[in-house]
């Protein structure tokens, strides 16, 4: 497969295809490893990679995946927003999973630019002011990190950026409506090689709905989860993400059927719940990590809990005014019980919290 440049820009420098290709390019970070070994293995046109899964809905595994399905889930975003031939791609995930390679894929089917920097929380604080970006692809928390950054104005500069990993909050989500660049969520995961279906977040036609990409076929199980079918895939995907269909092509996420908290007899979805807990931590002036979970309870069978991340001043987070807000956000079943503070949370190697390990935690040291 022919590529349109002869070098890829990362970390500030040009570094010539041909010396990674050779095996001459001295990589400076982890990153560089990883990125210069992928490239190095696609423009040899090898057939297969082995991927690693993140583990944030179960234990880490390695799948296969096969280089023409990887291409025709680039041909996939490339045709969903247009992208074109020149373009400049900034790849900043990590190129050891499935985000940050297709990513490098996306560029090398479209003839997109790459120009790629170590992962952080903010990478346009990274990039030359001048330097104009057409894709690229975050994860929440640096979306957060930079719109709460002074290099938030240069996010208009960014003609499409896609966002993945894990739901904005409702606080971002209404930050992006000021820009007039285009921001998009994705639905995927490692099994599916990246997004299945893009949510528009802003623009002219932002959307509370997932929309399945071209070629998608997707419907519900008996538990109401989402079953994908796709060209380039080898079978169904029965997945365990709880969602309400609208269309037959689309579908509003709610959240995972292994969180499910059973309080009382009632069945209680935890990301719901964590919706309207985004707007009661604001409005209480608390600015912390955080996520809905659940503890074995006598009368209750699991009582909800909210975790809190952070060590500093915890004797000042206002718990009776949490829990007054929640009265006034939730139904009786899901305020929480609980308020507990963690240290630190358990996080996935892309950067997710491992909600199954930080529980783990909590249940250790209790």
């Amino acid at each position: 497969m022919s590529y349109l440049y002869p070098s890829i820009t990362i970390n500030g420098r040009e570094v010539s295809l041909y010396d990674i290709i050779h095996q001459a390019a001295a990589a400076n970070s982890e990153f560089e490893a990883s990125t210069f070994n992928f490239i190095r293995r696609w423009l040899r046109n090898e057939s297969t990679f082995e991927i690693h899964t993140s583990g944030s809905t179960g234990t880490p595994k390695k799948i296969v995946i096969t280089r023409s399905q990887m291409v025709v889930s680039a041909r996939m975003t490339e045709h969903a927003l247009k992208l074109q031939a020149g373009y400049t791609a900034l790849v900043c995930l990590n190129t050891q999973y499935i985000a940050g390679q297709m990513m490098l894929v996306r560029c090398f089917t479209t003839g997109m630019r790459i120009m790629a920097i170590d992962p952080n929380a903010n990478p346009l604080a990274s990039i030359p002011a001048d330097v104009h970006i057409d894709f690229t692809a975050w994860v929440p928390y640096q979306v957060y990190e930079i719109l709460a950054s002074p290099q938030a104005n240069r996010l208009n500069a960014v003609r499409y950026s896609i966002i993945g990993g894990a739901p904005l909050n409702r606080e971002a989500i209404q930050a992006l409506q000021q820009y007039s660049c285009r921001f998009f969520a994705t639905y995927g995961m490692t099994e599916t090689i990246s997004h299945i279906a893009l949510q528009s977040l802003n623009g002219n036609a932002p959307s509370p709905v997932f929309q399945a990409l071209p070629g998608i076929s997707i419907y519900t199980d008996a538990r109401g989860c989402l079953v994908i079918e796709a060209p380039h895939l080898p079978e169904r995907i029965v997945t365990n993400d709880l969602v309400e269909m609208k269309e037959k092509d689309s579908f509003v996420w709610l959240g995972r059927w292994d969180n499910i908290i059973n309080s009382g007899g009632v069945k209680i979805i935890p990301e719901k719940v964590e919706q309207a807990a985004g707007e009661v931590l604001s409005k209480c002036g608390v600015n912390r990590s955080f996520f809905i979970a659940a503890k074995p309870d006598s009368k209750l069978g699991q009582k909800i809990i909210l975790l809190l991340e952070g060590k500093d001043d915890v004797e000042s987070i206002p718990r009776e005014l949490i829990y007054k807000e929640f009265k006034q956000a939730v139904s009786a079943y899901e305020i929480p019980r609980d308020i507990i503070v963690v240290e630190q949370f358990a996080y996935t190697n892309t950067g997710k919290i491992d909600r199954r390990k930080t529980i783990e935690m909590i249940t250790n040291r209790s």
